[in-house]
């Protein structure tokens, strides 16, 4: 996942203000953890165990998920929880979290929508994630499986 390429896709209505979102590693593999780091500017108070996440991941124009969680829910899915004020005031709130990439997730290139509301339907969050996953190995004899082997590393998201 690379930091550079998460997009904050809110405007002035929604209740969260992303300031900076960093992610360690930039190219997660399937499988193992990636530290996601949020520094926001909440307008109001808001009961984050409330909050009701839409997740929609594409391969190219194909769906291959959509579901909506609890914010708690959805972290703990990502092998996480929340941390500190469940229900932070109107202000500066920073969370770091340390999620877990499933290895069932196919290897392609996937395109994430994430759509957050409060419990009274205000707009919270909204993100568009492009990333790529691979297992990222290489064999010696014909570099098959390899991430340079083209057919390997093909961009499904522009597919007809």
């Amino acid at each position: 996942m690379n930091n550079r390429l998460v997009e904050d896709s809110s405007d002035d209505s929604y209740v969260m203000d992303v300031l900076d979102i960093t992610c360690t590693p930039a190219l997660p593999r399937l499988g193992d953890q990636v530290r996601w780091d949020m520094e926001c500017h909440l307008k109001e108070t808001v009961d984050l165990t409330q909050v009701t996440c839409r997740v929609i991941m594409k391969i190219g124009p194909m769906k291959i998920l959509e579901k909506s969680y609890k914010l708690p829910d959805l972290l703990t899915s990502m092998g996480t929880s929340l941390s500190g004020d469940a229900q932070p005031p109107a202000g500066p709130w920073k969370q770091t979290w340390n999620l877990h990439i499933p290895q069932t997730v196919p290897v392609a290139r996937h395109r994430l929508h994430l759509r957050a509301h409060t419990a009274d339907g205000k707009n919270f969050l909204a993100l568009d994630i492009p990333v790529a996953f691979s297992h990222r190995w290489t064999t010696t004899s014909d570099n098959i499986g390899s991430p340079s082997h083209h057919e390997f590393d093909r961009d499904l998201s522009r597919a007809v």
